[in-house]
């Protein structure tokens, strides 16, 4: 089951079935079954505390991702944190609606939880393509 938590009061998603649709066949293609899997928009300082902590990172940052799904499981689990003004401020710095960053977010912690990363040029490449291809797959815009 796909949920969506907003803590924070500058968001509202429309399309909210479009949308998990649309992150289920995302995570269909890698072979995999959805399972439990929270999306969690949140604010700047939360997810700053949440870097600091879990991951040892002193900066901001759009999505933090944990991956709840087991080695040889086929039902992909976990919890995606987004902080919705970071990818606000993203979007406007590489010239994108906000709508579009905030689903290219998504994607790309859904792709995190399914194994793909992003420490490389090859790696980073290679999920910018993973992005790209689930992005053309959605025809919702705007979704807030």
């Amino acid at each position: 089951m796909i949920l969506f938590h907003i803590n924070t009061a500058n968001l509202k998603i429309s399309n909210r079935r479009a949308i998990k649709k649309w992150i289920g066949e995302i995570i269909k293609s890698y072979g995999m079954i959805p399972g439990d899997i929270g999306i969690i928009f949140c604010e700047s300082e939360y997810l700053l505390k949440m870097n600091k902590k879990y991951l040892g990172h002193d900066h901001y940052t759009d999505v933090i991702t944990f991956s709840y799904t087991g080695k040889n499981e086929t039902k992909m689990s976990g919890d995606i944190f987004i902080d919705v003004e970071t990818v606000r401020n993203n979007a406007l710095l590489y010239g994108q609606s906000f709508s579009k960053e905030l689903l290219r977010v998504m994607a790309h912690g859904v792709l995190h939880i399914l194994g793909e990363d992003d420490i490389t040029t090859v790696q980073s490449n290679k999920m910018r393509k993973a992005e790209d291809n689930a992005l053309s797959k959605i025809k919702i815009d705007p979704i807030i």
